[in-house]
């Protein structure tokens, strides 16, 4: 299970280069073990194409290594903030994709315009606080997974309809169900980032679209009511 695990984190790390997500090693992928309590994420700065099983950091919910010769991401903390505090998800992606972290360092969340966005992101995709001096200075990415959390209580937001922020002056944090998941939603967010400005640049700033719309097109991806795809059985009967 924990080589199956890592090889996944392996080709997710590649996944978001293959997307235009990075440049060189700016960003990471993670992955965890839910019944195990551990999680394997890529080693701080070695280049993704370059990356190995082998090469993969495993550690529990505390940052303990148990597995791994190299550094882990500078990004952990972070990463298990996120997995402590949401256990539904079981893949985080962090990238400083051109169009999300601009709209980050903006300081403003992506507005859902359209239903392109609706699909994805049920409203807005949020923006956290700044960080302030004191939490800059004393355990930085862990306090960066805290305003994460802060704003997604703040706001009543549910990670599994918006499973992505923006953390301000910084870059954009996602993550799913899967490693899998956590990667299309990162790949997903920067398009959506970017209709967003071109969309503004033509002048359709405004709220978004209406709700009613937003809602029907969350919902028929997501939830009991989705109606978007084929079932499993229909996939076996068509076989």
């Amino acid at each position: 299970m924990l080589q199956q695990l890592k090889r996944e984190v392996v080709l997710a790390n590649q996944e978001i280069v293959r997307c235009g997500l990075v440049l060189y090693t700016f960003g990471n992928v993670s992955g965890i073990a839910r019944e195990e309590g551990l999680v394997a994420i890529k080693p701080s700065g070695v280049a993704y194409e370059a990356l190995t099983p082998d090469d993969i950091v495993v550690t529990d919910l505390k940052g303990k290594i148990v597995e791994g010769k190299l550094k882990p991401s500078s990004d952990l903390a972070t990463h298990l903030e996120l997995y402590r505090a949401f256990p539904e998800i079981g893949g985080v992606v962090h990238t400083h994709s051109e169009y999300a972290t601009a709209w980050a360092q903006a300081g403003k969340p992506i507005p859902c315009y359209g239903t392109t966005h609706a699909d994805y992101f049920n409203g807005r995709v949020p923006l956290t606080r700044m960080l302030r001096e004191d939490e800059v200075q004393e355990e930085y990415v862990r306090n960066t997974g805290f305003v994460i959390l802060q704003c997604f209580r703040e706001q009543k937001l549910d990670p599994l309809s918006i499973p992505a922020v923006l953390v301000a002056g910084h870059a954009p944090f996602c993550w799913g169900k899967t490693i899998e998941d956590a990667v299309h939603h990162a790949v997903v967010l920067e398009y959506v980032a970017k209709l967003a400005l071109h969309t503004e640049l033509l002048g359709g700033a405004g709220t978004g679209i209406p709700q009613h719309l937003l809602d029907r097109h969350h919902k028929r991806k997501h939830g009991p009511t989705a109606t978007y795809g084929q079932s499993s059985s229909s996939i076996e009967e068509a076989k």
